[in-house]
């Protein structure tokens, strides 16, 4: 077992927050298929002010989904000690503060990774937000603003004083966006200088790497994002790998029975056009890599029934799957977002 803050986990590979994908259906997948933790999609804690029905349905969660954590995000130390504790409230097992948002819109408002270019003021925030509540309060961070101001030692240190579970590390500045390799030295050297849990993230993108980022920088946990859309199977593997020494690549049949659970979760959870939507990005991102994935990507887009497009994607896979060759999964992906 893993201790990661209050919680004792099977595994240290934790599901990273990410905007438009880690909503209640894929949590529950994930949790399924070997996530220890899994954490929301940003919410604004603006929108929760405003009774934003939008996002209060980005904080539901289902209880086969815990341990799970809601992020939120705003520039108002006030509006984010209110989310917390309604967060609190819908018993929800910590809340995570994202201050790792380089978009340009919400930096520009004075959220994201830009709160963190004063760690002064922002353990004012973190304190408030600590005090307010009883359940663990949690953050996300950058490595820095730019390659100038790489602070996050600072930033942890102030999150640990105040009385922060956990950080985890992005180890990109807001600069880079998603260019560029994460600096898991960084992560490492600051785990080696703090007491307080420490999660890193970036670039794992196979069970190889989530494995041997963990023992080789010492931290409390591994927190995977765009190597989940690729690779829907990464945590059992990372998990078998740790234990054991090797794992076994996912077969056909358990291709189309995560498929079939995937597409029963966003029909039970979805609105039909958030579904198909939902569907469509979901069976793209598994297929990237295959042969024929252009094409299959293509039509998968001009679809405009759900049924029509689990019945291409069975379709595809069920041609594809067999005598595939796994190496493209060490490739870079979706590079343009997420961690």
């Amino acid at each position: 077992m893993h201790n990661l803050g209050p919680f004792e986990l099977e595994t240290p590979f934790v599901l990273a927050p990410m905007a438009g994908i880690t909503n209640s259906p894929f949590r529950q997948l994930m949790r399924r298929v070997g996530a220890s933790v899994v954490v929301s999609e940003l919410a604004s804690a603006n929108g929760l002010e405003y009774d934003s029905g939008r996002t209060r349905e980005l904080l539901e969660f289902r209880e086969g989904e815990r341990p799970v954590g809601l992020q939120i995000f705003s520039e108002r130390s006030e509006l984010l000690v209110k989310a917390a504790q309604y967060i609190e409230k819908l018993g929800a097992d910590f809340v995570d503060l994202n201050l790792g948002c380089p978009v340009s819109k919400i930096v520009k408002k004075g959220a994201g990774s830009v709160m963190c270019r004063n760690p002064v003021e922002l353990g004012k925030v973190l304190s408030a937000m600590v005090r307010a509540v009883k359940f663990p309060v949690t953050i996300k961070i950058r490595s820095g603003w730019n390659a100038e101001s790489v602070n996050a030692l600072e930033v942890v240190r102030v999150a640990e004083d105040v009385g922060i579970t956990w950080v985890a590390i992005h180890a990109r500045t807001r600069a880079q966006g998603y260019s560029g390799e994460a600096d898991w030295e960084l992560i490492g050297n600051i785990k080696s200088k703090v007491k307080i849990p420490i999660l890193g993230n970036g670039d794992i993108n196979t069970p190889e790497k989530a494995v041997e980022r963990l023992k080789t920088y010492a931290v409390d946990a591994v927190m995977i994002g765009r190597g989940a859309l690729r690779n829907p199977f990464i945590f059992r593997q990372a998990r078998e790998l740790l234990r054991t020494g090797s794992y076994a690549i996912a077969t056909a049949d358990e291709y189309f029975a995560l498929m079939d659970l995937q597409k029963k979760l966003l029909e039970m959870r979805s609105n039909a056009r958030s579904a198909l939507l939902q569907s469509k990005k979901f069976l793209i991102w598994y297929s990237a890599g295959f042969p024929h994935c252009k094409e299959f990507r293509q039509k998968t887009f001009s679809l405009t029934s759900f049924e029509e497009v689990w019945v291409y994607g069975r379709e595809f896979f069920e041609t594809h799957l067999e005598g595939r060759d796994f190496e493209f999964l060490k490739e870079d992906f979706l590079m343009g977002g997420h961690g």
